[in-house]
């Protein structure tokens, strides 16, 4: 028979009342950057006009833009790299003497194009310019398989994130739990290269450069 020391039951219940101490938490944000070289080009082209008569205006805009497509597929730009991703109709005024005055309609369409190889997009913006085209812009530049590149930007950011924890961990003597309480991704915006198309008949070169692939996170830690 055993004759162990029960402890009575309100000094049980007093210890099970009693509250832990909160945990203390580290946050620290973690940066990756993977250095990649574009393989992909969107560009945007549009087609604007104006007419007296929205019929006009409309008419002579769907005119050019089947033009510029076609002229498109002629240098075999698939028909599914070609999108349309605007199209609007408004009037035109312009003030005389403090008067609003009608001047007619103007009719934007506009198109998105994804080129690759990046090599045949100066060739691309040139032709759709010269079959009408009088805006080019929003050059995105972007890799195909670009999930592969992000996640090893991912996988530098967390490292750093963790680095920068037991940096401060160990300056301040803290007894850090290496495994972290929570990891927020934050989303990253993929540059965008702008610019408008003011003459015809010129060479448009393009450069790519090199692309940045980054990702950031935001990592918490006990401590």
């Amino acid at each position: 028979m055993y004759y162990g020391y029960y402890p009575p039951y309100w000094q049980s219940r007093h210890q099970a009342l009693v509250p832990s101490p909160p945990a203390r938490m580290l946050t620290v944000k973690g940066n990756g950057r993977v250095p990649v070289q574009p393989d992909i080009a969107i560009i945007q082209l549009e087609v604007l006009t104006e007419g007296e008569s929205v019929t006009v205006a409309q008419g002579e805009n769907a005119r050019i833009m089947d033009q510029v497509i076609q002229a498109l597929i002629n240098l075999e730009v698939p028909r599914d790299d070609i999108q349309t991703t605007n199209f609007a109709i408004n009037p035109r005024y312009d003030f005389v003497d403090g008067v609003q005055v009608f001047r007619g309609y103007e009719v934007r369409n506009e198109i998105t194009v994804k080129i690759s190889p990046i090599a045949q997009a100066g060739r691309i913006i040139d032709t759709a310019v010269q079959n009408g085209v009088n805006r080019v812009s929003n050059i995105r530049f972007s890799v195909e398989d670009g999930k592969v590149h992000y996640q090893e930007a991912l996988s530098l950011a967390l490292s750093n994130a963790i680095g920068k924890a037991e940096a401060i961990a160990n300056a301040m003597q803290l007894d850090l739990d290496r495994i972290p309480v929570s990891i927020i991704e934050k989303e990253q915006p993929q540059p965008i290269r702008t610019f408008s198309v003011a003459a015809e008949g010129l060479s448009t070169p393009i450069e790519p450069g090199e692309m940045i692939v980054s990702a950031e996170v935001m990592v918490k830690f006990q401590y």
